[in-house]
């Protein structure tokens, strides 16, 4: 069972970076599906040290992504604001 595992987290940790990333549509899998793949890895009951810092770690990679997306809509809202304020 912890290879199995083993293999899930390695497979996320090389796809989920670039899923993240997209294309200019935004994200080829949500946040939330790559939160839940590592939920349901938590909920099988056999995670170890070792696997549990490694989900762990990939969760805040979700969180910081979630953060700079929000950081970039928001930037990009104000800046949008900024251009049509003085037009009329």
């Amino acid at each position: 069972m912890s290879s199995l595992l083993d293999q899930d987290i390695a497979h996320i940790r090389r796809v989920m970076p670039l899923s993240l990333a997209g294309d200019f549509g935004g994200p080829i899998l949500a946040p939330s599906y790559w939160r839940m793949r590592l939920h349901q890895l938590l909920a099988t009951g056999h995670v170890n040290k070792g696997q549990l810092a490694d989900i762990d770690s990939l969760l805040f990679q979700i969180e910081l992504h979630e953060l700079n997306a929000a950081s970039e809509e928001a930037a990009s809202a104000k800046h949008a604001v900024g251009n049509g304020a003085g037009r009329r």
